[in-house]
Formats: structure tokens, C-alpha cells, sequence
């Protein structure tokens, strides 16, 4: 037997938000169980795109870091940018990619930080393209359901 994840989440879910729920009767524990089937649901979406997405990202980031590099005067912060746009994936495993992801993120805080804080047009460039690339970021993780 092989386990489809996608349909044990929906039936789960089902279950719970038409069976469970209504037969606790109003309350807590029906919002709760109903809730959880809610849940379930983005579960099963942040599953089945979890690996893309964040290839996706960790790709968009490199991409980033390799053109912000050379306007950067920070020599430490030029290098690890250089560095880090050098690096790829090498696990679709998501919790591979989700410590990368952490990793990339983490510079990616760094580098707006350093570029805020420069008077420049090249500097508000970059700044534009972080902010591009964190609204693109929010809009890669967005629900197709409403979770609340």
C-alpha cells in the first residue's frame, strides 16, 4: 500500500468539518474539530507545493544576492552574498530546503538592512527589488482557502 498524503488530509478534513463537528453539538470542541479540518486543508496545499516553493525562493534569493554583490561596498557582506548566490539546493527533502531557505533569509534581512541604510539611487533600486521579492515571497505562501 502507498499512502496518498493529499487524500488522507482531504478525507480527514471532511470528516471532521461534516461529521465530527455537527455531531458535537455548539461550542468549543465543535469550532475546535472544525477548525482542525480547516487546518488539514492548508496542510494539504502547503504539501503538495512545499518542495517548489521553496526551491523557487531559495532560486529567486541567489538571483538576488548575485546582482545586489557588486554594489555592495561591505567587503564581508559582498562575500557571503557571492557565497550564498553560489550555493544550491541539493535535497528536495522540504526540511533541506526549509533550513536553506532560513539561511538565504536571513542574509536576505541583512543585506536590506545594509542597503537602507546607504544614500544612493543604486541603493533604492535594490531596496525595490527586496521588497519585489518579499511581496512575491508573501504571494507564493498565500492559501487558496481562507484560514481564518
Amino acid at each position: 500500500m502507498k499512502p496518498d498524503v493529499d487524500k488522507l488530509l482531504e478525507v480527514a478534513a471532511g470528516h471532521l468539518m461534516t461529521r465530527l463537528a455537527p455531531a458535537l453539538g455548539a461550542g468549543y470542541e465543535q469550532s475546535n474539530t472544525a477548525a482542525l479540518g480547516v487546518l488539514l486543508l492548508a496542510l494539504r496545499e502547503e504539501v503538495e507545493r512545499g518542495a517548489q516553493r521553496r526551491v523557487q525562493e531559495n532560486h529567486e534569493l541567489r538571483r538576488l544576492f548575485r546582482k545586489a554583490a557588486p554594489a555592495i561596498a561591505d567587503a564581508g557582506l559582498r562575500e557571503r552574498l557571492v557565497a550564498a548566490a553560489a550555493t544550491h539546493d541539493t535535497s528536495l527533502a522540504v526540511s533541506d530546503l526549509e533550513r536553506d531557505n532560513a539561511t538565504l533569509r536571513g542574509l536576505l534581512v541583512e543585506l536590506h538592512v545594509h542597503v537602507e541604510e546607504l544614500d544612493s539611487p543604486k541603493a533604492r533600486r535594490l531596496e525595490d527589488e527586496i521588497w519585489r521579492e518579499l511581496a512575491a515571497s508573501t504571494e507564493r505562501r498565500r492559501l487558496s482557502i481562507a484560514v481564518f
